[in-house]
């Protein structure tokens, strides 16, 4: 296939994403006046953010034809490691402490997501059982290291980060855009972006070709891991503490379900970074204007539930 056949099959994928994300954005603003403000709007970019940098990860991990359950229990443990690293510093330290918290977060977030590589690229264990099983361990490290409990920071440097607004945009809205084309651009201008999808799209084939592809699955756990890490810091920043119990629960959620509706096939082989964004955007305005409208929480799940499945048929059909 030539470079314009395959950016017009590109484009033509996107057009479902950014067509049901443009009503569903019309429909909300005619039906709400505060849903169209612009603090409104920008909340919604600032919410979804910390799931987001997980569902760009995913992308990778899903493209590879693998999946990734502890990518919750990673951001909740890098967070509280991260945090409790930065309290060690005396406070005349507070500057060098932030660079300490944000380092160790994607350390371990990084190394976090290599132990899963290495479970599932070199002992051969099945991406589901693997990370079903680093859920349990991770979050159990979590809860260990907080004693179960949630962790405060002592720098106000940090909790400044949280809060910070460039030209009036969130810093963790800024960061998503920023990685999503970084992550758009690793994934289809790179030869490693098309070894992912080439292992997703047949591992055997892509084995016979010389493509490396247990090295391959191992570096999409690690840059998986490695957004955990990135999402951890900025979402404890936000709020100046992490919940060894809570932090991140059910985000492997939200980042598959971004990365089905943006377009991506479950079964690997194709994936769109573009399409995630989009899936991103979505779950995040749903769940915004389903609180507005004054739908229960313990309902909302049920409307994501039936997007995701809606999502799958599209996809089945095509």
């Amino acid at each position: 296939m030539t470079i314009d056949g395959q950016m017009k099959r590109d484009l033509k994928a996107l057009i479902g994403p950014y067509l049901a994300l443009a009503v569903l954005l019309i429909a909300c603003c005619i039906s709400d006046e505060h849903f169209r403000s612009a603090q409104n709007l920008m909340n919604i970019t600032r919410q979804v953010s910390y799931s987001g940098f997980i569902a760009l990860g995913m992308t990778f991990v899903i493209a590879a034809g693998g999946i990734d359950l502890s990518v919750g229990s990673i951001l909740a443990m890098t967070g509280v490691l991260s945090i409790l690293g930065m309290n060690l510093l005396p406070p005349e330290l507070e500057i060098l402490g932030v660079f300490a918290a944000f380092g160790i977060s994607v350390a371990a977030g990084t190394a976090a997501g290599a132990v899963n590589g290495l479970l599932v690229s070199l002992g051969k264990i099945p991406p589901f059982i693997a990370t079903l099983g680093t859920l349990s361990i991770f979050r159990s490290l979590a809860l260990y290291f907080a004693d179960a409990g949630m962790v405060a920071s002592r720098n106000s440097i940090y909790r400044q980060i949280g809060s910070l607004e460039i030209c009036g945009i969130p810093l963790p809205t800024l960061v998503l855009i920023g990685l999503t084309v970084f992550f758009g651009i690793l994934l289809r201008n790179t030869r490693f972006g098309r070894h992912v999808c080439a292992v997703g799209s047949n591992e055997k084939v892509a084995f016979y070709s010389a493509i490396p592809t247990g090295k391959v699955k191992f570096y999409t756990y690690m840059l998986i891991g490695f957004a955990a890490g990135i999402s951890a810091f900025l979402f404890g920043s936000r709020l100046n503490s992490i919940s060894s119990t809570s932090a991140g629960a059910s985000y492997e959620l939200d980042a598959i379900a971004a990365v089905i509706i943006g377009g991506s096939s479950m079964s690997g082989g194709k994936a769109s970074i573009a399409g995630t964004f989009a899936g991103i955007l979505i779950l995040g305005i749903v769940s915004n204007v389903l609180s507005m409208w004054g739908i229960s929480i313990n309902l909302q799940g049920l409307v994501k539930g039936l997007v995701i499945l809606v999502a799958v048929l599209i996809q089945r059909v095509r």
